[in-house]
């Protein structure tokens, strides 16, 4: 593990205390604090969240959730916490109400993780094998320090985006389509 602090629980599902204002994962079962992200890598996940949810509004695709704990695996009691995820409208469809729980027993149909100076590789290598293993089909990993969003079709197949590329959502959110520029404040945006 990494510098994070684990602590065992009793209960897969872990229920927070009014106190309880950090941010956690479960992993096998015990409760994984995760380091804050940086308010530049919060507004990158949420500009991001905003297009992809604009874009889905018209079409009833589906919904995009910031910051959301997911149940991937029950059994092994796993819970991750992308910085932004899309749920298509066919694994929760939009008329059900989402759970008044910590954590939404839904896999995720695109998992976006924004890397910052507190995220390590090996961690965010093992969050990506889990959400393919949990059935997530795309994982989108940002790196705003480079400029860069490296798309995962699966954990061994990667597409390298620069601020010269388009962001293409199919066929997780079809028809999204976003300069990658637009995510970054001081690149350059294409006319």
């Amino acid at each position: 593990m990494s510098q994070a602090a684990v602590l065992p629980i009793a209960a897969a599902l872990f229920t927070p205390t009014r106190d309880d204002d950090n941010l956690y994962e479960i992993i096998d079962g015990h409760r994984v604090e995760i380091p804050a992200i940086a308010a530049s890598d919060v507004q990158i996940a949420f500009k991001l969240g905003h297009y992809i949810q604009s874009h889905v509004d018209a079409s009833s695709q589906g919904q995009a959730v910031t910051e959301m704990l997911f149940v991937l695996n029950s059994q092994r009691r796993l819970q991750q916490r992308p910085d932004l995820a899309f749920i298509s409208s066919e694994r929760w469809p939009l008329d059900r109400p989402a759970p008044r729980t910590n954590a939404w027993d839904v896999v995720p149909d695109l998992a976006v993780e924004v890397v910052g100076p507190t995220n390590e590789a090996e961690d965010l290598l093992a969050h990506i094998h889990e959400y393919f293993k949990a059935g997530t089909l795309r994982v989108w990993v940002i790196f705003p320090r480079f400029q860069q969003i490296y798309i995962y079709s699966s954990p061994t197949s990667i597409q390298v985006l620069t601020i010269d590329d388009e962001l293409n959502g199919d066929p997780v959110v079809p028809g999204f389509r976003l300069p990658v520029a637009k995510l970054f404040p001081n690149a350059p945006v294409p006319a």
